[in-house]
């Protein structure tokens, strides 16, 4: 596993759980308003921290930490992340996954064998707006494939979505909403602009108001059994 980031604790990234956060390094989506812009492309100024070293640190914190959150970059285009998750489970705590849900095979594998508790998958926009908004071009299909695994998986799991008013709008939250209809949680994250982001021209476009955003919600809560809003 390339694993270039650590954060020791956290009561946020994994629901109910006290946990750390790995960032893996690497993305096949190039999302202008990501905020781990050095991340998407291998940055050499961020030394890799060899897996030695994050299992010796878990090792340490097993009184208090129960669940391990792997994000990215997109953790999927790790090849070994399988039998990372698996040495993680052997210790004792539970995984929950963040993914774009490009690689569904990588998500089933996981999910058959029981490697992850908590997926996490990140909505982009409408299926149609995709590409456009994440800078390449994206099979629709592996989405939706994705995203239809985890809604039948039987774990814990969340959708979610940073929305920028030029990619999200009303008619773009029904499209999702009956996409994705019947699933258990859908988060709305407030788009942040003020922070290092992928391509530095997003920095102008400005966030909805707290207003827009509980539009937005009341239109999402027909199809969700709950529906949240973050990072206000």
């Amino acid at each position: 596993m390339i694993i270039k980031g650590l954060q020791k604790t956290t009561l946020i990234d994994f629901p109910g759980r006290v946990g750390c956060t790995l960032f893996t390094d690497g993305c096949n989506f190039r999302c202008g308003f990501c905020q781990n812009p050095d991340l998407i492309i291998s940055n050499p100024r961020l030394p890799v921290i060899p897996e030695k070293e994050i299992f010796a640190f878990l090792e340490s914190r097993k009184k208090w930490l129960n669940g391990v959150c792997i994000t990215g970059g997109e953790p999927t285009l790790q090849k070994d992340l399988p039998e990372f998750c698996r040495k993680i489970k052997s210790m004792g705590f539970e995984v929950k996954l963040d993914s774009n849900g490009s690689n569904p095979e990588t998500l089933k594998k996981l999910i058959k064998e029981k490697l992850v508790d908590f997926i996490a998958m990140d909505i982009k926009t409408s299926l149609e707006k995709y590409s456009g908004l994440c800078g390449v071009k994206v099979d629709s299909e592996k989405i939706k494939q994705s995203a239809e695994i985890i809604k039948n998986s039987g774990l814990e799991y969340e959708f979610r979505c940073t929305v920028i008013p030029e990619f999200f709008s009303k008619k773009d939250a029904l499209k999702i909403g009956e996409w994705l209809k019947d699933s258990k949680i859908f988060v709305l994250q407030q788009f942040q602009n003020d922070v290092p982001l992928f391509d530095e021209s997003f920095k102008e476009k400005k966030p909805f108001s707290v207003g827009e955003l509980n539009e937005l919600k009341i239109i999402l809560e027909k199809f969700f059994d709950k529906v949240e809003i973050k990072n206000l």
